[in-house]
């Protein structure tokens, strides 16, 4: 005998939502997202390295002291803040594609890092952050000695 299931609406409506999310994330790389709602989310690269853990962020238009960095465990977190140079008292925009406001952005790092040793440098709107890994996770060498061969008629 078949099994008889009871069709469900809703289940298909979540689906196509899921379907148009995945198409929009594909088609605009950057989610205008942040926690209070009014920053973006900007590019990063995440870079692993023996030594290192390095972070580059493009921040165009915000003043270095105007980030924040911390990092918890193995989550880095950028905050930050862009201001409007000035306001538009004549006209009106056709456009107007740059945000200002708050944004705050995490990360989760691929190991835990040392934030007492880290490096921020911010350079042309790219903010590169040098995080060394944590000695307990840096990979070790071991060397591998050899003893001396024993002579046959030599006794242990």
């Amino acid at each position: 005998m078949a099994d008889i299931m009871r069709w469900d609406p809703f289940a298909e409506m979540a689906s196509l939502r899921e379907t148009m999310d995945r198409l929009f994330d594909e088609v605009r790389p950057w989610r205008y997202s942040a926690g209070n709602g009014s920053g973006t989310y900007f590019p990063v690269d995440v870079l692993d390295t023996n030594e290192d853990v390095i972070v580059k962020a493009s921040l165009p238009g915000v003043k270095p002291e105007d980030i924040d960095i911390s990092v918890t465990g193995q989550v880095l977190t950028l905050k930050g803040e862009t201001k409007e140079e000035r306001e538009e008292k004549e006209g009106s925009y056709f456009r107007r594609e740059r945000r200002y406001g708050t944004f705050v952005r995490q990360l989760q790092l691929p190991t835990e890092v040392d934030p007492n040793k880290a490096e921020a440098v911010f350079e042309h709107g790219v903010l590169r952050l040098t995080l060394p890994k944590a000695e307990a996770v840096k990979p070790k060498t071991i060397k591998v000695h050899a003893r001396p061969m024993i002579e046959a008629g030599a006794k242990q």
